[in-house]
């Protein structure tokens, strides 16, 4: 009897361990911090490019950041929010071709980590 009490708790405990740390992770999804240097030579952004994108993405990470602190349904419409103003900015920013894939890149990421 002793055993299967054992057994219980040792289970409540690991399964509660493993809900915080899934937590965490959905948390961890929203950080789109980037090497801006890789996305630079990625996108073959200019110099002048690279100092507008950084800003943009810094913005863009920043809201995505204060989205994961949100509800489920809330958490979805700043996403999709941030999303389109980032890719609006990337819009302006980039030539047609360096958009393109920008917006590849981002998707992939989205979908990677279970954002879309």
């Amino acid at each position: 009897m002793k055993k299967i009490v054992l057994t219980l708790v040792a289970l409540m405990s690991m399964t509660t361990t493993f809900a915080e740390n899934e937590g965490m992770n959905t948390t961890e999804a929203y950080n789109m911090t980037v090497n801006m240097v890789k996305l630079a030579q990625a996108l073959g952004l200019t110099n002048d490019q690279v100092e507008s994108v950084a800003e943009v993405h810094k913005t863009f990470t920043a809201e995505m950041m204060f989205a994961a602190q949100y509800g489920k349904e809330e958490r979805a419409k700043m996403v999709e929010k941030a999303v389109n103003k980032d890719l609006a900015y990337m819009h302006f920013i980039l030539n047609k071709d360096q958009y393109r894939k920008y917006l590849t890149l981002l998707n992939v990421t989205l979908v990677n980590r279970g954002l879309k």
